[in-house]
C-alpha cells in the first residue's frame, strides 16, 4: 500500500509519501530536511544524517497529478524507462504514470487489468538489479511475499521484466508515520504504544518465520485507517547479500543511521533484536517529537548509537509511564543480548500482559482496534525484572504504581466501547450452517451451499477472521448451545440464517447474534427461485453490512472467484457436494457400499452441473476433488489408485484451461501428482524427482494464486518433509501458513505435530514447546499432546526429569490403540533412555540404566520394517555416550531408508552432533552413500 496523500510543513517541499526515493545520480543541493549544504556525491546529510538513499523524495506539487502520479515524467530518460516496463508488462498492467525515483527504484502507478485495481510497481533500477541478480531477487521476494499479516504490506506480484527486477504492492490512500510527525512533532502516548504494538506484531510475525526487515523507521510504517502497516519487507536482505562493493557502486546502504542498530552499523549480521531496537528509536521519537540520537554527520550518528546512553523521555515528557521508559531502555540496548530477544517480550516490557490465548486487544479511538503481538514470553532482561515499586523513580511506593496499572487499563479497555462490549475475540466471526425450515426438507443443498459462500466471500475481510466450514460444520445439528459454540470457536460474533420457500420466491432471514447469543441485528432477502445466484452474492452484502453497523467499520467481502449465473448449475453442485460428504461419511464408517453410491451420485450431479454451464470451473474441480477422494480410499489397490489419479488429474487440466490461476484446481492437481508419487513411485530417479517438484510447483502457485489456501499450505509441509531440497524451516512456514489459514484443518493436530518436529529437530526448543502447548490446548486426549512433552525432555530445553519421562511414557501407552502399543512401548522406552542418559552425565551410575533400557527396546526388522526404531535408539546411545552402539542402530537405519543418508552427511542435526566428527559416525555416512 502506497500512499497517495501529500503533506505540507513550513520549510518543507510536498512529498509523496511513504515512498522510498531520491534520485542519488544528482543529490540535492541543499538537504530538504534541514537546509544544510550538500557536498556533491554525498550520501547522507553532514547535519542532522538524512540517508538521500533511502529518505523520501521531494517532488513538486504541480508535477503531479490528482492520484499522486506523474503522468509523463519530465527526464525524457526516465519517460524511456517508463515506455520499457509499460511494454514489458502491458499484458498484465496499464501503467498510468510515475509516483517517484530513487537510489532503489522506481515507483509506477498502475492498473492491474486482470482485477481492475490500482496498484503500485516498484521496479529496481538496472544497476541494483545487475547487482542483486534474479535468483536472489526471487528467492527473498518469495520469502516476503508468504508474509500474510494484518499490519504488513502484502505484495501481489513480482518477476523480471526486459531485464529489470520488479514487484507489485497495494495502493491505497493514506499517509507515513513519517509525514504524521511532520505535523505532529510528537504523538499523543496511546497512540505511539498503539502503533509500536501492531509494528511489533508484524515484525514477531515476521521473525517467526526467519525474516528480519532491516530498515525499520518512520517512511515504512505507513497509518492507513487508524493502523499500521510495515512497508518494505523483501528486498533489503536480498541488496545486503549483494555485497558491501556492489552496493557502494549503486549508490545504495541498508539501514538509516538514526534508526540503526549498533551492530548493523558496524557491519555485523544482524538478527530480530536489529529491528527491536529500530523500533525503539522509532517509539521514542514518538514520544520525545526527536530521534533518541542525532548529529552533524552519519558517522557521527552511528558512534553515539554504539557509546552513548540513551537520553531519559520521562525528562522531556513527565507523562510517559515508567515502565514505557524502561522498555525503551532495554530494547536499545547496545549488545543484541542484552534486549528483549522477541516482539512478544518487547510488548511485555510495556506492561501489555497476555492472557491464556496469547493475545489481546488495544484500543485507540472510536471505532479501532489493536493487536498485541502473541506469544508473549515472562523472560524479563535483567535489568528490568525489578517490580515497579522497586524501580528508581517510582513515585508514592504502591499507591503510585496502582495508578500506573489503573491508567493502563484505562487505555486498554475504555477507549472503544465496541471492543470491550465484544471482547478479545471481536474481530472473529462464526458463520453457522443455515437451516433449512421447508415442510419436505427440500432446500438443504440451498441452505449449505449459501452457507458455504458466504463463509468463503466473508473469509478475505482483512479486518475478520472468519471460522473455516470444518469448524462449524461440527456445530451443524443445532443442539449445541449458542454460547458454548461462541466459547469453543473462540468468537465474538454468529451469523445464523434460515431458508424457506415463500411461492416462486426463497426467503432467507439473516441473524447476528453476540457471543452469549443474544440477537444484534437481522435482516431478511427474498428472491426468485429461478435467480439463486443472486440471493448468493447478495447474502455476502447483507452480512457483511449487519456486521458493518455493529463494529462500526467497513468490511470489504470477497468478490466471486469463479461464478456461474446459471441457477440449475449452482444448485446442481450444492447437491453434489452433499452426495460428496454423503460419501466422506461412508469412508469414516467402512461402508464401503455407501461410500461407493454416494461418490457416483457427486460426480453425475458435477458432471450435470459442467454440461449447464461449460465455462464454469468449478464443478470440473469439485470431479477432480471427488476422484482424488476415490484415490485415496482405494487403499493399497494401487492398479484402482492410478485409475482414479489419472482421472482426476485430467478433470483439474480442464479446469486450469478455463482458469489457470484457480487456486483448488492447482491444489487438487498437485494432491494428486504427490499422492501419486508417494504410492506409485516411478522407477526412475529422475522421473520420481520431477513428478515431486511437479506437485511441489502445483501446489505453491495454489499458495501464490490464493494466499488463505489452506489445504495446499498441509500438503506442503508434508511434501518439504519428504523433499531433500527442502528444509525444517520450510516445513514450519507451509504448516503455520495452513492453521492460520484455517486452524479447523481435519488434520490440524498431524499438521501440529510436523511443526513442533520441525523445530525440535532444528533444537529450536522453547517454540517447539509452544507448538506442544498448543498441541495439548487443543488436543488435550491426544497421542500428540503427551509425546511431545516426551520429547522435549530428551532437548536441552528441560531437565533430564527420570520420573515423568516414565509417566510420560506410560501415558503414552494409554492413549495409542491396542494394535499399535507393542512397537509404541519400544518408542516412548527408547526417548526415556534417551532421558535417562542425560541426567547420567551429571550422575555416571544412571548409565548402566540408560543402557539396559536401550537394548531391551531396540526391535527388530518384523517389529519395526521402515527402522523408526534404530533411528530412536542411535540417538539414545549417542546421549548416554555409547559412540559404537548408536553408530551401530544408525547404520540400521540408513540402510532401510537410503534416502535420509545424504542429510545426514549434510547436517548431523543436535542428535549426533557430538559425534558427528567420529571416523566411525562419517564411514557409515560416507560408506551408505
Amino acid at each position: 500500500m502506497l500512499s497517495a496523500g501529500l503533506a505540507m510543513r513550513p520549510g518543507r517541499l510536498a512529498t509523496v509519501e511513504a515512498i522510498v526515493l531520491l534520485d542519488t545520480d544528482r543529490p540535492p543541493s541543499n538537504c530538504i530536511n534541514c537546509g544544510a549544504a550538500v557536498p556533491d556525491g554525498a550520501k547522507f546529510c553532514h547535519s542532522c544524517g538524512l540517508s538521500f538513499t533511502q529518505e523520501i523524495a521531494a517532488v513538486r506539487p504541480a508535477e503531479m497529478t490528482p492520484l499522486g502520479a506523474r503522468a509523463v515524467p519530465a527526464d525524457p530518460v526516465a519517460a524511456t524507462a517508463m515506455q520499457r516496463i509499460q511494454d514489458a508488462l502491458k499484458d498484465r498492467y496499464t501503467v498510468q504514470g510515475e509516483l517517484g525515483r530513487g537510489g532503489m527504484a522506481t515507483v509506477y502507478l498502475a492498473t492491474d487489468v486482470k482485477h481492475e485495481r490500482e496498484v503500485a510497481i516498484k521496479v529496481l533500477l538496472p544497476e541494483l538489479s545487475e547487482s542483486i541478480g534474479g535468483e536472489r531477487f526471487e528467492r527473498e521476494i518469495r520469502l516476503a511475499a508468504k508474509l500474510q499479516h494484518p499490519h504488513i504490506l502484502g505484495l501481489f506480484d513480482s518477476g523480471i521484466a526486459d531485464g529489470l527486477l520488479y514487484y507489485v504492492m497495494p495502493f491505497v490512500k493514506g499517509e507515513s508515520l513519517r509525514g504524521r510527525l511532520e505535523r505532529e512533532g510528537m504523538l499523543p502516548v496511546d497512540d505511539a504504544i498503539g502503533i509500536t504494538l501492531e509494528v511489533a506484531d508484524a515484525l514477531g510475525y515476521a521473525h517467526e518465520l526467519g525474516i528480519v526487515h532491516r530498515d525499520i523507521k518512520p517512511e515504512n510504517i505507513l497509518l492507513q485507517g487508524g493502523h499500521a502497516l510495515v512497508a518494505d519487507f523483501g528486498i533489503a536482505r536480498a541488496v545486503s547479500d549483494a555485497g558491501a562493493a556492489k552496493l557502494t557502486q549503486t549508490g545504495m546502504a541498508v539501514g538509516t543511521p538514526i534508526y540503526m542498530a549498533p551492530e548493523q552499523s558496524m557491519g555485523d549480521v544482524v538478527g530480530p533484536s536489529a529491528d527491536l531496537y529500530s523500533l525503539g528509536c522509532v517509539l521514542y521519537e514518538m514520544l520525545a517529537g526527536e530521534p533518541p540520537f542525532t548529529g552533524k554527520n552519519a558517522a557521527q550518528i552511528m558512534a553515539k548509537h554504539v557509546m552513548e546512553q540513551v537520553p531519559s523521555i520521562c525528562i522531556v515528557r513527565s507523562v510517559v509511564p515508567e515502565e514505557i521508559e524502561q522498555a525503551i531502555f532495554a530494547v536499545l540496548s547496545k549488545a543484541p543480548v542484552d534486549r528483549p530477544q522477541s516482539a512478544a517480550q518487547f510488548a511485555t516490557l510495556m506492561g501489555m500482559p497476555f492472557g491464556a490465548t496469547g493475545t489481546m486487544r488495544v484500543s485507540r479511538g472510536s471505532t479501532a482496534t489493536r493487536r498485541v503481538p502473541s506469544g508473549a514470553q515472562p523472560l524479563l532482561p535483567p535489568q528490568v525484572v525489578r517490580p515497579l515499586w522497586r524501580q528508581p523513580r517510582a513515585i508514592g511506593g504502591v499507591a503510585a504504581a496502582l495508578i500506573v496499572v489503573a491508567g493502563l487499563f484505562a487505555f486498554l479497555s475504555s477507549r472503544n466501547k465496541v471492543a470491550a462490549t465484544a471482547g478479545p475475540e471481536a474481530r472473529r466471526l462464526a458463520v453457522l450452517y443455515f437451516k433449512d425450515v421447508s415442510k419436505d426438507g427440500s432446500l438443504g443443498p440451498l441452505a449449505d451451499g449459501l452457507t458455504e459462500g458466504l463463509i468463503r466471500a466473508m473469509s478475505d475481510a482483512s479486518t475478520l477472521t472468519v471460522i473455516s466450514q470444518a469448524g462449524v460444520g461440527k456445530y451443524r445439528s443445532g443442539s449445541v448451545p449458542l454460547d458454548s459454540v461462541a466459547r469453543a470457536l473462540r468468537v465474538g460474533y454468529l451469523v445464523r440464517g434460515e431458508v424457506e420457500p415463500d411461492g416462486v420466491n426463497i426467503v432467507v432471514h439473516l441473524r447476528l447474534d453476540d457471543a452469549s447469543g443474544v440477537n444484534l441485528r437481522r435482516a431478511s432477502i427474498q428472491r426468485p427461485a429461478g435467480n439463486l445466484t443472486a440471493m448468493r452474492d447478495t447474502l455476502a452484502l447483507v452480512a457483511s453490512d449487519l456486521i458493518r453497523q455493529q463494529l462500526k467499520e467497513e468490511i470489504q467481502v470477497r468478490q466471486q472467484r469463479s461464478t456461474t449465473s446459471s441457477t440449475a448449475a449452482w444448485l446442481l453442485v450444492q447437491r453434489g457436494e452433499l452426495e460428496r460428504k454423503n460419501a466422506d461419511a461412508g469412508v469414516a464408517k467402512g461402508d464401503s457400499a455407501t461410500t461407493e453410491r454416494a461418490f457416483h451420485a457427486a460426480d453425475s450431479l458435477f458432471a450435470t452441473a459442467e454440461a449447464a454451464d461449460g465455462a464454469w470451473a468449478d464443478p470440473i474441480v469439485a470431479r477432480a476433488t471427488l476422484a482424488y477422494r476415490r484415490s485415496r480410499a482405494a487403499g493399497r489397490d494401487l492398479a484402482l489408485v492410478r485409475k482414479w489419479v489419472d482421472v482426476g488429474l485430467g478433470h483439474a487440466d480442464r479446469a486450469l484451461a478455463k482458469d489457470g490461476e484457480n487456486a483448488d484446481a492447482l491444489e487438487v492437481r498437485g494432491n494428486l501428482k504427490y499422492f501419486t508419487w508417494l504410492t506409485i513411485v516411478p522407477t526412475d530417479p529422475a522421473a520420481a524427482r520431477a513428478l515431486l517438484l511437479s506437485a511441489k510447483a502445483d501446489l505453491e502457485h495454489a499458495t501464490k494464486a490464493n494466499h488463505n489456501q489452506a489445504g495446499a499450505y498441509a500438503s506442503l509441509s508434508h511434501l518439504y518433509q519428504n523433499d531433500n531440497a527442502a528444509t525444517r524451516t520450510d516445513v514450519s512456514i507451509a504448516g503455520q501458513r495452513a492453521l492460520e489459514a484455517d486452524e479447523f484443518l481435519a488434520n490440524a493436530e498431524v499438521i501440529l505435530g510436523r511443526l513442533f518436529l520441525a523445530n525440535y529437530d532444528d533444537g529450536q526448543f522453547e517454540k517447539a514447546g509452544q507448538w506442544c502447548a498448543e498441541a495439548r490446548r487443543r488436543f488435550p486426549s491426544g497421542k500428540l499432546a503427551v509425546r511431545c512433552q516426551l520429547f522435549l525432555l530428551t532437548g536441552k530445553g528441560k531437565e533430564p526429569d527420570v520420573a515423568a519421562a516414565w509417566h510420560l511414557a506410560d501415558s503414552v501407552l494409554a492413549v495409542t490403540p491396542p494394535a499399535a502399543r507393542a512397537v509404541e512401548r519400544l518408542n516412548a522406552d527408547l526417548l526415556v533412555a534417551a532421558v535417562i542418559g542425560r541426567a547420567g552425565r551429571a550422575k555416571p551410575a544412571l548409565l548402566d540404566s540408560a543402557r539396559h533400557v536401550a537394548r531391551r527396546s531396540e526391535g527388530d526388522a518384523t517389529i519395526d520394517p521402515t527402522r523408526q526404531l534404530s533411528l530412536l535408539g542411535a540417538f539414545a546411545y549417542a546421549t548416554i555416550g555409547d559412540t559404537a552402539d548408536a553408530v551401530r542402530q544408525l547404520k540400521q537405519y540408513l540402510a532401510a531408508n537410503p534416502q535420509r543418508v545424504q542429510a545426514y552427511a549434510d547436517d548431523p542435526g543436535w542428535w549426533f552432533r557430538e559425534i558427528a566428527q567420529d571416523p566411525r559416525f562419517r564411514q557409515v555416512v560416507g560408506a551408505a552413500k
